[in-house]
């Protein structure tokens, strides 16, 4: 009731449902009626990550996004590993190898994950630090539409956008993800895929497009490949993301 009030409502804003992440279909939630999901560090604790990404596409209005932090490797985490309770507990145990990942989303419909940032995780403890030798861990925030006409890999049809501002805290810049700073006020192509999930979102308002998909100019330049993490700083772990 407090917030409620503090924030003028007329009344609660907020649900508190409980239940499992790979079973949200036993809360309730109708099809499509969400326009964000947000999760913060829980996706690699799940036992079905599959189902989890499976029943967010599902919750999801078209152009919807599922906004959320994790921790991944670089490469895949062996079974013993995976099963030890402590590394587990630690976000370590569960976490998926990038591409795995990558893989799971698009099967899940989510053609075109899109990193938004990422830091490495230092394991400062010696015996998870030994247990876990060779292995790279990441902590990464991702972003993924709900967009039917996506496409495998990011083309070239000659398109940009100018972004006008008007996100509050945005206002100079809008990050999409970690390669799409657009400046406001300039022109900045783009390819397919980002053309329309800027402008088949609800970010559409704050564009103005330019071309459309009547010409296609072959693979769109710096569309990247292989590991999409940075070395940088390595950050102690602490919990999760």
């Amino acid at each position: 009731a407090y917030h409620r009030e503090a924030f003028g409502f007329a009344r609660d804003n907020v649900e508190f449902r409980l239940g499992y992440i790979e079973h949200l279909e036993q809360l309730g939630l109708e099809d499509a009626s969400f326009d964000v999901v947000v999760s913060n560090c829980v996706v690699n604790l799940s036992p079905d990550k599959d189902a989890v990404l499976r029943q967010v596409q599902r919750l999801l209005k078209p152009g919807g996004e599922f906004y959320f932090s994790d921790v991944y490797a670089d490469r895949r985490v062996p079974a013993k590993l995976r099963n030890d309770p402590v590394l587990y507990g630690e976000c370590l145990g569960g976490a998926l190898y990038w591409n795995d990942f990558q893989h799971l989303a698009r099967r899940a419909d989510f053609t075109d994950p899109r990193l938004v940032e990422d830091r490495p995780i230092a394991i400062t403890d010696p015996v998870l630090a030994a247990l876990t030798e060779g292995i790279g861990f990441h902590s990464a925030t991702y972003r993924l539409f709900k967009l039917e006409r996506l496409e495998p890999d990011c083309e070239d049809y000659g398109q940009a956008v100018i972004y006008h501002g008007g996100i509050v805290g945005h206002e100079r810049h809008f990050i999409l993800d970690k390669h799409h700073a657009i400046e406001a006020g300039r022109v900045f192509p783009v390819c397919g895929n980002t053309w329309r999930m800027l402008r088949e979102t609800r970010f559409r308002p704050h564009f103005e497009f330019i071309g459309d998909f009547s010409r296609h100019y072959g693979i769109f330049a710096g569309c990247g490949g292989g590991l999409p993490f940075d070395a940088g700083k390595v950050e102690a772990a602490g919990c999760c993301c």
